[in-house]
This record gives structure tokens, sequence and C-alpha cells, in this order.
């Protein structure tokens, strides 16, 4: 493994932020810039499940699938020494967002809903709660789950602005702003 610049003081990052906000993106960069482990927790809940997150999702339901995810971040966020990006709703259930608050450095990567929807519209990825809706319907949910979801996120120890992470340069720019917002050298 590469050398890893967070020295020997156990650390863990845990990013949060709507769907589409590049949790992941940032987590794989912010991880090979300081030599550490990435870890998406919809990754880890599939490999430990052996069942895509939709597959959950259509077995058990939501509810079903929030409380996979609970104990799968709290398998994770005991590893040291790690970036781990959450799903997009991880913060708003159960006592997620302290949990994470009091395990690591909690980040919220933060974009307006206009931003989100043409990031989504972009990915590749399948996005369950966002099948069978028009683009309209899309960005309506977007706006009125982000505004639900805003006051979990918010209590995040740190909030860095990701608006226009549009380009590997931007997201280098990000991933260097968030060093500095966290007082990590790289």
């Amino acid at each position: 493994m590469a050398h890893n610049k967070l020295g020997n003081k156990p650390l863990r990052i845990i990013l949060i932020g709507y769907m589409g906000a590049g949790k992941t993106t940032v987590g794989k960069a912010l991880a090979k810039e300081l030599g550490v482990p990435f870890y998406d927790l919809d990754w880890y809940i599939e490999s430990r499940m052996h069942k895509t997150v939709k597959q959950i999702f259509d077995e058990k339901g939501e509810n079903g699938f929030r409380q996979v995810e609970r104990a799968m971040l709290h398998e994770v966020a005991e590893f040291e020494h790690v970036i781990i990006s959450c799903g997009g709703g991880t913060p708003c259930f159960f006592d997620n967002m302290d949990y994470m608050n009091r395990q690591g450095e909690t980040v919220y990567l933060k974009a307006t809903s206009e931003v989100l929807y043409s990031h989504l519209r972009m990915g590749k990825s399948v996005r369950p709660l966002l099948l069978n809706k028009t683009p309209e319907e899309v960005s309506l949910f977007v706006r009125e789950q982000l505004q639900r979801r805003e006051p979990f996120y918010a209590k995040a120890k740190h909030i860095l602005d990701v608006s226009l992470m549009d380009n590997y340069e931007k997201i280098k720019i990000s991933v260097d702003n968030l060093c500095r917002l966290l007082g990590i050298e790289n």
C-alpha cells in the first residue's frame, strides 16, 4: 500500500450528501491522494450481501434496506485510516448522522438541486429512488428530497461546496480544498 499521509492518528473521513454530489468521485480521488483505502457504503453492502442495492430495496423495501445499511455503516466506520462515502439517505435514518460524527470527520458535499439533477442525468448508476420518473418528476423529487435531507446533512462537521465539480481539474481542486478544510497536508 502507498504511504498514507494521515500519520498514525486513526482517522475516518466520511463523505455525505445527496446522490449525484460526487461522493464516490471525490472519495476515490482523496483516498488515492492520501494513500488510504476507499469504501463506498453501497458497494460494501452489495459485496457483503451478494445482492445489488436495488435487489435489497425490491426484497425488503426501503425500511429493510435502511436497517441493512445501518448495520454495514457500523462495520465500515470501525475501520481506521479510510475514506467512506455514504448513500444519500444514510445520514437521515436512525442515529446515523450522530454516529458518523462520533466516528470521524464528516464532510457534506453540498450542491444545488439543479447541479445534482444535471449530474444524475449524466450518471450511469441505477438509482432505485429515481426509477420510472420523468425528467420533470426527477427534478421535483430531487428538489423536495434535498430540502428534507438538508437538516441532516448540515450536521456534518465540514461542508464543501461541489457545485462546480464538472471535470477532472475541478475534482482535483475539490480534493485540495477538502484536504485544507480537514487540515491534512497533501
